[in-house]
């Protein structure tokens, strides 16, 4: 070989190394860009992580609010082995719930919701998957459709006049010299919002008060839906580090074993009811139970029985129908307590709109646009989740220019995204007419706009918007239509909550209630 020659392959050789290097160098820092993980909060223990945040003495969505103001609308946290995203800003949730929602829409696999959500057959904590889309298909095309809901209109209608009789008659047996009676609205709501769901579902009535027994088991539901409530809003150390299971550190999984059993029972004995009627009669009551019972006949369905698949549907809307709306109702009503001004302008809007000859009536809703406009500014202030329901990543996705890794968990902070002070001035304030304004008037709650996610967004929203949004509207406008309410001394509503999936109020709430 000539050295002319030698020359030119070496050249060769050379120029090729370039490309590959440069290649190699481009390919490190595309790699280096894309793979930039959100920012992680400091304060992580060793092997635990921030299991202290949401177990803590301050409430998980304060605590992780007071972490975005360091690090930003979105961050990082470690709950054990597990990473956790959190987002507090409507547009980066707009393109979570958009553009990744398919790969968003899983439930991650903890602790409560495996125990008490039937081992996911519970289509709220069910993965993502056929299972999951034909079980919320059933929900809206046949639980909770617009006909449906027109069909058990009845049942609402019945539950919310016996009770508002209910508080007539303990005024007029109670009542004291000032003409007032007091009355512990937390209960009276959740009476009334469980009498309501347990006929729409099962076909059941508990008077609330009249009988003793029936005392008992109303008692009796309340106690163990709101357990279910604030016990599947609870991470347990085995989430964190599932190796430490078997040492059930606290006694959570124990208690959550114990509600699962004592739900489970009660929702058995119901159904066992219904099949014994379908199997004796033909006419067949258009309650959830029976619907499901007759759509739902194949006996292994992704390894769930029929029985078990009705059941754990059954239980999820009971519960969301009754202790969702007893929360929502009772933040409401403490916040026009504590904005006396609303209140009397919500009342003289129904006295315009209606007068005092009549009882108010859905229909009449749609012209009450200060009353929806108190709704609706609670629900921002008070979603019915602050923290909504847990999702986890099933794709590697870049969100906001980050890497999220598959299996990250994903928590969204509807308090924190709520109070955005570049979207609502005066944030923390109650102020319904900000709804009023050219600006945000006629905001859509359901999901569309994403300053506004009350009822969480994406394929795994609420399913039960239409059905809330009837009862939070009719049980208040009935309320202030017929009663006078202020509290003892005048004194402020306590507004601190409790720790739970849903955001309940922590103290009891009396009420001096007097007719109008």
């Amino acid at each position: 070989m000539d050295l002319s020659c030698l020359q030119e392959n070496s050249t060769l050789i050379l120029e090729t190394f370039s490309i590959i290097l440069v290649l190699c160098l481009a390919y490190f820092f595309k790699t280096k860009k894309t793979t930039t993980t959100p920012p992680e909060a400091s304060g992580a223990w060793p092997i635990i992580g921030h299991f202290k945040v949401f177990n803590g003495s301050d409430l998980p969505h304060v605590a992780l609010s007071s972490m975005a103001d360091q690090y930003g609308p979105i961050f990082m946290v470690r709950l054990g082995i597990r990473r956790v995203l959190v987002v507090s800003n409507w547009e980066i949730a707009k393109d979570i719930f958009t553009t990744h929602d398919v790969f968003v829409s899983d439930r991650p696999d903890y602790i409560a919701a495996r125990i008490l959500g039937f081992n996911g057959a519970s289509f709220s904590f069910t993965p993502y998957g056929p299972y999951w889309v034909g079980i919320r298909k059933i929900i809206s095309q046949e639980l909770l459709s617009i006909s449906r809901l027109q069909k058990l209109k009845h049942a609402r209608e019945f539950e919310l006049e016996s009770a508002i009789k209910n508080m007539h008659d303990l005024w007029r047996e109670k009542r004291d010299g000032q003409g007032k009676v007091l009355v512990e609205m937390k209960k009276w709501f959740g009476e009334l919002n469980m009498n309501t769901m347990l006929k729409v579902v099962a076909g059941k009535r508990y008077t609330g008060g009249v009988d003793d027994e029936d005392e008992e088991e109303m008692k009796s539901c309340r106690e163990v839906m709101r357990d279910w409530f604030e016990y599947l809003g609870r991470f347990v150390v085995a989430d964190a580090l599932p190796f430490l299971g078997w040492m059930d550190l606290g006694g959570y999984e124990k208690k959550m074993k114990r509600v699962a059993k004592k739900l489970d029972s009660m929702v058995s004995k119901w159904l066992e009811e219904h099949h014994r009627k379908r199997s004796s009669t033909n006419d067949i009551a258009g309650e959830v139970m029976d619907v499901m019972i007759q759509v739902v006949k194949d006996d292994d369905v992704s390894g769930y029985t029929a029985d078990t698949i009705i059941k754990a549907t059954c239980e999820s809307l009971m519960g969301g129908g009754a202790d969702t709306t007893t929360v929502m109702l009772t933040w409401i009503l403490s916040l026009l307590l504590n904005n006396r001004y609303a209140l009397k302008k919500a009342q003289e809007e129904l006295d315009k709109q209606v007068g005092k000859d009549r009882r108010v009536h859905e229909s009449d809703i749609k012209n009450m646009v200060y009353l929806q406009a108190v709704v609706i500014e609670t629900l921002r202030l008070y979603p019915v989740t602050f923290l909504g329901g847990p999702r986890a990543f099933t794709k590697d996705c870049t969100i906001a220019g980050y890497h999220v890794p598959k299996g990250t968990w994903l928590l969204t902070n509807m308090w924190k995204l709520h109070r955005d002070p570049k979207i609502w001035p005066d944030p923390c304030k109650f102020r319904p007419e900000r709804f009023l304004t050219p600006d945000h008037k006629g905001l859509d709650v359901k999901w569309i706009d994403f300053e506004l996610i009350p009822f969480g967004a994406g394929r795994r929203r609420c399913p039960g918007i239409t059905f809330a949004n009837q009862m939070l509207h009719i049980v208040l406008a009935i309320l202030l239509q017929n009663f006078e309410m202020s509290t003892p001394n005048d004194e402020p509503v306590d507004m601190s909550a409790i720790a739970g999936l849903t955001n309940a109020k922590a103290s009891p709430f009396e009420v001096l209630v007097s007719p109008r």
